[in-house]
C-alpha cells in the first residue's frame, strides 16, 4: 500500500484572501515504511510576504522570487503524489490551499476523502491533550529538535513517524526506525540552494520487511 505523507508552507492562512503556497514537501510510503522517496519543491508566490507567515517558516520574498510558480511544477507534483492517499496533519488546511492553486491552473481537484487526517486522529486517541506536531513529537519521543521553523519536507518526516504511532506503533526490532541523529543533521532547505540529507532503507530491510509482513495475521501495515 502506497501513501504520501505531505505538509505546505504558505503565506497566509486563507486562499480566498490572495494567500498562495510557497513550499510543498512530501515523502512517499510503502506499507507505512519510508521508501527514500520524496518530493520537495519551493514556490514564486508572485507576492510579498507577510511578516507573520515569514517568522513562521523563515521563507522570504527574496528567496523565493527565483523559484518556479506554480502551474511550472504542478504535473511533477501531481506525478509524484499520483492516486496514493494523502497524510495530512489538519488536511482541511492543506487542500484547501492546494485545490485553490490547482483550480487556477484548471486541474481536477483532490477529494477531502483522500486524506487521511492525523490531526482527528490524535484528537481521538489522546482526547483533551494538545495534538499539534510538536506536541504529538514530544509525545512518541520523536526527535524534532531540527525543527527551529517549520519547514514542508521535514515535517512530513516527523509526520510519517507519528503516523507510525497513531497507528499502533512502529516495530523497532525490524530495523526500519530512522536514527534521531540523522536528523539532526539535515536543514529544511531546497535540494537547489540548500542540500540537506535524506533517511532511505536499505533494499535487503526493506525485502526483509516484506517478507515478515507475509507471515503475519491481518498485520497493521495492511489496515
Amino acid at each position: 500500500m502506497r501513501e504520501i505523507v505531505m505538509d505546505t508552507e504558505t503565506t497566509g492562512l486563507d486562499p480566498a484572501q490572495g494567500h498562495r503556497i510557497v513550499e510543498i514537501g512530501a515523502i512517499e510510503l510503502m506499507h507505512h515504511v519510508p521508501t527514500g522517496r520524496h518530493y520537495h519543491q519551493y514556490i514564486n508566490p508572485e507576492r510579498d510576504m507577510p511578516d507573520e507567515a515569514f517568522r513562521v517558516h523563515g521563507l522570504g520574498t527574496d528567496f523565493l522570487k527565483d523559484f518556479p510558480v506554480f502551474t511550472a511544477i504542478v504535473d511533477g507534483f501531481l506525478d509524484f503524489i499520483a492516486d496514493s492517499p494523502l497524510v495530512i496533519h489538519n488536511a482541511s488546511f492543506d487542500l484547501r490551499f492546494l485545490n485553490a492553486e490547482l483550480r487556477q491552473v484548471r486541474r481536477p481537484l483532490l477529494p477531502n476523502a483522500r486524506a487521511i487526517d492525523t490531526l482527528p486522529m490524535a484528537q481521538r486517541k489522546f482526547p483533551g491533550s494538545p495534538a499539534n506536531l510538536d506536541a504529538l513529537c514530544r509525545r512518541f519521543n520523536v526527535d524534532g529538535s531540527a525543527r527551529k521553523l517549520h519547514g514542508a519536507l521535514l515535517d512530513s518526516e516527523l509526520l510519517a513517524e507519528v503516523y507510525l504511532h497513531l497507528m499502533g506503533g512502529r516495530q523497532v526490532d525490524l530495523g526500519l526506525a530512522v536514527q534521531g541523529s540523522a536528523r539532526r543533521e539535515r536543514v529544511a532547505v531546497a535540494a537547489t540552494s540548500r542540500p540537506r540529507r535524506h533517511f532511505t532503507v536499505p533494499a535487503d530491510e526493506l525485502a526483509a520487511h516484506e517478507a515478515f509482513v507475509a507471515q503475519l495475521k491481518d498485520p497493521v501495515w495492511h489496515r
